[in-house]
């Protein structure tokens, strides 16, 4: 498979880096704004990588680089911002298209916190009929939630539960950053998104919207961790999960700490979360952007990290009749993915799962046309290809 990445930072140096000697893999082309960032991380990928420097939010030049390199699949990997532009170029160029974020929402301009308004992904989800026109596969939000949460989904969904009453994703651990009051494990930009958007809840058919941080809850994580508060944050398996897997409930909670959200809180009382650019002394920056280069860039952290991400999909239903409870999970523990890999925990976890799908995909295992979510594909294969990357799935009940 010839893939073009799209996106050279903390979660595609991962990428590039765990691609190494994949015999699926026949060529890889880093792109990316920063030229000399793209080099070191094509470098990573050995001899069949290739760099160029790209402005990602320029269409023209995102379709120019697709017909020169004349990819199978483009693998976005920069921030959800320019999710259009780069689905919309491999549309139109008629290749396989991947991402681990979906196109951002718009909350109600009217009532954010009572009205559901442009949800995540539904710009992709619109084209969907284009896609299958052009019989090409459009796999949104595959790294780790979105991505194996919604394989674990479709597990349980096709093997634990004959009927799903409630879908609950929980992001957390005991994963520490020592040394810095305010640090982010991925993107700052697409952190404070995420975390400031209305978030959502799905009830009884419904989508139903919250307030950020909203209806904490202390969640008990395995492997010896205990219980860490969890809150709602806006995520795509919300909207994405309903779809195929008729459950009566669907949530999604995110373990940040007090310390965090009110740091959160505090950036948007003072309306630096923003993204329209500002006048500063006759210079145009957008407030969130210079938060982002005041920040710690995420892929350098791993050596001030401590503790382990967990994230899994706690599913409820029956099964022959019977109720039943089963909690599916990955772990990762920061020692072993920088001892590893040289790679901090989260950016290991969303980087490893797109390039199994990448293998399914060009193997012709998973298959199909049209705008599609992880869960609904089938997971086994998926599973099936955990051990080759070093990947270890729990389950508990």
């Amino acid at each position: 498979m010839n893939v073009l990445l799209i996106g050279a930072g903390t979660v595609g140096e991962a990428i590039a880096r765990l691609s190494t000697g994949r015999p699926w893999l026949t060529r890889l082309t880093v792109a990316d704004y920063s030229a000399r960032r793209a080099a070191h991380v094509a470098a990573q990928a050995g001899e069949r990588a290739t760099h160029v420097a790209l402005d990602a939010s320029d269409p023209a030049a995102v379709r120019a680089l697709i017909a020169a390199t004349k990819p199978d699949l483009v693998l976005n990997a920069v921030d959800p911002r320019f999710v259009p532009i780069i689905f919309d170029a491999a549309l139109d160029a008629g290749v396989h298209y991947l991402d681990m974020a979906t196109s951002l929402s718009v909350p109600d301009p009217k009532q954010p916190y009572r009205v559901p308004g442009v949800m995540l992904g539904d710009y992709q989800e619109r084209k969907r009929h284009e896609w299958e026109a052009k019989g090409k596969l459009a796999l949104v939000g595959m790294g780790m939630d979105p991505g194996l949460s919604n394989i674990f989904a479709a597990y349980a969904k096709k093997w634990t539960l004959d009927e799903v009453d409630a879908l609950h994703v929980r992001d957390g651990g005991d994963l520490r950053i020592k040394g810095y009051p305010f640090a982010t494990v991925f993107s700052i930009w697409t952190v404070i998104e995420e975390c400031l958007n209305p978030p959502l809840v799905y009830r009884n058919g419904q989508i139903e919207v919250r307030e950020p941080f909203s209806e904490p809850e202390d969640f008990v994580f395995p492997e010896g961790i205990g219980p860490v508060m969890c809150v709602n944050v806006e995520h795509e398996e919300i909207v994405q999960l309903p779809r195929t897997i008729p459950a009566g409930l669907v949530t999604f909670k995110y373990a940040l700490g007090a310390d965090f959200i009110e740091t959160l809180r505090l950036l948007h009382r003072l309306g630096l979360d923003g993204k329209t650019p500002v006048d500063v002394k006759g210079t145009k920056v957008a407030p969130r952007d210079m938060i982002a280069a005041l920040s710690p860039e995420p892929a350098s952290l791993g050596k001030h990290m401590t503790g382990r991400a967990v994230v899994g999909v706690l599913a409820s239903g029956r099964k022959e009749g019977r109720q039943r409870e089963t909690f599916h999970y990955q772990v990762a523990d920061a020692g072993e993915t920088m001892g590893r890999y040289k790679l901090q925990p989260v950016a290991w976890q969303t980087g490893v799962m797109p390039l199994m799908a990448m293998q399914l995909i060009a193997e012709g295992v998973w298959s199909g046309a049209g705008v599609k979510s992880p869960e609904m594909l089938d997971p086994d294969p998926f599973l099936d290809l955990c051990e080759d990357y070093d990947v270890t799935v729990k389950q508990i009940g």
